[in-house]
């Protein structure tokens, strides 16, 4: 394979580190995630939800060490498919970059819908669509999913842009509430008596720590996406520089904000067995805190923002899932139209319609073949996606566990591999209160669905050993994808296209 053919197939650098950033915090959807993940943590946890947040938040930054190590050393579109490939070897990576597609994919309908569910209740509320019936979340979603459309395929600086744009505003507006709120608790003023206290991160009388935890999966559910500006490590200007940043950047941002607003939304619903059961129904707990604390226009205000939010998150996932499928496909696969690059937008446009194609055909066959409502495919695929999240991390933290330890091919302090051996725990145990207890009913699929889209990708690299041989290639030629120390090890057969220098 010549690196003339390589070259046929680039994407456009040129994002700078607030672009970057823009990927990751609008896929992670902080405004969203606050108005929804807290209620599943406060059903497990009780009125601790914030100690739940914060254990995740802390978990959550010994996966950020992960991801980090691994963007310093390497840069490309496919995230953990080059990451894993080249450390773990290119089955792995293949593994790797099939089942985060799937994640992203899951992501971009479950948003799309949370976003179309968000609209229709905000058309209601305006009165400009009084008594919306049950099918009018799907046929704003496929509106919203047109316009998705239409912004992917064009350059990912311009999307970017928007998506760090919309959702800086809803979390600032998000933060005034929370002060707003705030001061009003420390005055005493709650509404029903409510006030300042730092119950919220102890465990109430009869919560078990094996509860906390189970409320931990859901804040450490909030973060995912967090990884996602790693999909641009060949369209950032400064990669190994800017991509490790943004992701560390998103994780602190994204624990110092989920624990602050968590605090101030249990202390402002009240700590009592009632007051959380309340906290528990809410259908907008920013949006209900709001018309509560403040004044009833402001229900909607947050409405608004959850939709955009939701809607930013929709299109982060998309560009992240087909970044990923034109990797897969350029590096391996090799489905020759999915390796299109725009001549026009020099972005992926063969794979960005696919994976439009995806979202839509999914959505549909869910509501007529299996009878689902927009919420229930929120709760499907939100937890099919999330599981399939979680082996990814787990791969990319085992291949950094490789690189930086046993290879013997980087040299860094030995006591860091108490970092991802910490981040490994972690997940195999989020992955562990998943399905122990096994859930029941509808959800019972749900670990088989996530199962089988893995397998998938395992039986394809097992069935096809020439798929993973080319990846292996690609991945070795790819720019960047090399460690430092075995780019002069091969320097006389290949050619790096870029420097191996990890950033400073």
């Amino acid at each position: 394979m010549k690196m003339s053919d390589i070259a046929e197939h680039k994407l456009r650098k040129g994002l700078s580190i607030w672009q970057v950033v823009g990927l990751s915090v609008a896929l992670m959807a902080p405004s969203m995630a606050a108005n929804i993940n807290p209620q599943g943590a406060a059903s497990a946890a009780g009125r601790a939800v914030p100690l739940a947040f914060l254990f995740a938040a802390i978990g959550v930054l010994f996966v950020a060490y992960v991801f980090v190590r691994l963007t310093q050393y390497f840069n490309h579109s496919g995230s953990v498919f080059g990451f894993v490939g080249a450390t773990l070897g290119p089955r792995a990576g293949v593994i790797a970059g099939w089942s985060l597609m799937g994640t992203y994919i899951s992501y971009a309908l479950v948003t799309c819908v949370a976003s179309s569910i968000f609209a229709s209740s905000l058309l209601q509320s305006l009165g400009i669509w009084k008594n919306p019936p049950v099918w009018a979340p799907f046929a704003l979603g496929a509106v919203e999913l047109s316009i998705i459309w239409f912004m992917a395929i064009r350059p990912a600086k311009n999307a970017t842009h928007f998506l760090l744009s919309v959702e800086g505003t809803t979390v600032a507006l998000i933060l005034l509430i929370s002060v707003i709120v705030l001061v009003k608790l420390v005055g005493g003023h709650g509404p029903q008596g409510q006030h300042f206290t730092l119950s919220v991160f102890t465990l109430a009388k009869g919560t078990s720590s094996s509860s906390l935890f189970l409320g931990v999966v859901f804040g450490f559910l909030s973060f995912a996406g967090f990884e996602a500006s790693a999909t641009l490590g060949e369209e950032a200007n400064e990669p190994r520089r800017d991509i490790p940043r943004a992701i560390l950047g998103t994780a602190i941002f994204g624990g110092i904000y989920f624990v602050f607003v968590t605090s101030i939304e249990s202390m402002g619903f009240g700590t009592s067995t009632k007051e959380v059961a309340a906290f528990v129904s809410s259908g907008s707990l920013l949006g209900d805190l709001g018309t509560t604390y403040v004044a009833s226009w402001i229900g909607n205000l947050i409405t608004l923002g959850t939709v955009i939010s939701a809607f930013g998150c929709a299109l982060a996932s998309t560009v992240g899932a087909s970044r990923l499928m034109y990797a897969i496909n350029r590096d391996g696969v090799g489905i020759g139209p999915l390796t299109k690059i725009s001549a026009k937008y020099e972005t992926p446009t063969s794979s960005t319609t696919v994976v439009v194609g995806i979202v839509a055909v999914v959505a549909a066959l869910s509501a007529v073949a299996f009878g689902a409502k927009p919420f229930d495919e929120f709760s499907w695929f939100g937890t099919i996606g999330t599981l399939i999240i979680l082996v990814v991390y787990l791969l990319a933290t085992l291949g950094t566990v490789y690189l930086l330890f046993i290879s013997g091919k980087v040299k860094i302090p030995q006591w860091e591999i108490i970092l991802p051996l910490v981040a490994i725990g972690i997940l195999g145990y989020t992955i562990y209160r998943n399905v122990v207890p096994y859930p029941t009913g509808v959800f019972a699929w749900m670990p088989i669905a996530a199962g089988a889209w893995i397998l998938i990708a395992l039986v394809a690299v097992i069935a096809a050993p020439a798929v993973a041989k080319r990846a292996g290639e690609r991945l070795t030629m790819e720019e960047g994808l090399l460690p430092i120390a075995s780019a002069y090890d091969l320097a006389d057969s290949v050619e790096p296209t870029h420097g191996n220098e990890p950033a400073q």
